[in-house]
């Protein structure tokens, strides 16, 4: 491609989006996969990280303290650690990014399994519930709610931070940024700050679709 074919003084050449749409769909599908495939690896950890500090409260601190170290660690330093380990591979990016979620999803976790009125776990108690069967019968359900808000504030911050991959060559919208960056023209830098716009927002309101459906018991409470 030669850039002077194109009009980089315009916000967005569609003349280059018609030649690249082919391109534009395929950045979509490994943004969406690296996003993806780090918020189910984040749940995957966190939920089983929460299930236990909720149980033993001694271990809730210091959960909560290295979530929080792991989460303040700049992308670019966390690639670099893992660079010589995993070379440019997915695992270079989907570990860092997973890593981001963990602090989100197991303080949501927490709040929904904390928020259980004690009157109704005393009411599975006293129809002979075992502990594990009031957990899953009685405590994630009512929690869904708190760990779905959390998937929903997780997958909003991964979408927006999955461009940051495309310096360790895992493509995603990103590339279109760096190119747009590196010259000068505006029009890839546009599309891919747009689309990344456009995926966080259609994301948020599908993760927000499944709670409802899978709630129901909170649409018949708000119409009562």
């Amino acid at each position: 491609m030669v850039l002077g074919a194109y009009n980089g003084d315009t916000l967005v050449d569609w003349s280059w989006v018609s030649d690249h749409t082919g391109e534009i769909r395929q950045r979509i599908v490994e943004h969406l996969q690296l996003v993806g495939w780090s918020l189910l690896w984040g749940l995957v950890l966190a939920l089983p990280i929460a299930l236990l500090v909720h149980r033993f409260r001694g271990f809730r601190g210091a959960a909560l303290g290295v979530t929080g170290i792991l989460y303040t660690i700049p992308s670019l330093a966390a690639f670099a650690l893992l660079l010589p380990y995993t070379g440019l591979s997915q695992y270079t990016a989907i570990i860092p990014l997973t890593t981001y979620t963990l602090l989100i999803l197991l303080r949501n976790v927490l709040a929904g399994l904390d928020a259980v009125p004690g009157d109704v776990l005393e009411a599975a108690e006293g129809m002979g519930y075992s502990g594990s069967r009031r957990l899953f019968a009685v405590e994630l359900p009512l929690a869904v709610p708190s760990i779905i808000a959390g998937l929903r504030i997780a997958a909003v911050t991964l979408i927006g931070l999955v461009p940051v991959a495309a310096l360790v060559g895992q493509g995603g919208l990103g590339t279109f940024m760096i190119d747009g960056f590196n010259r000068d023209f505006q029009t890839p830098l546009t599309v891919g700050t747009v689309l990344v716009v456009i995926i966080a927002i259609v994301a948020d309101a599908l993760l927000l679709l499944l709670q409802r459906l899978v709630t129901p018991w909170n649409r018949r409470t708000a119409r009562a």
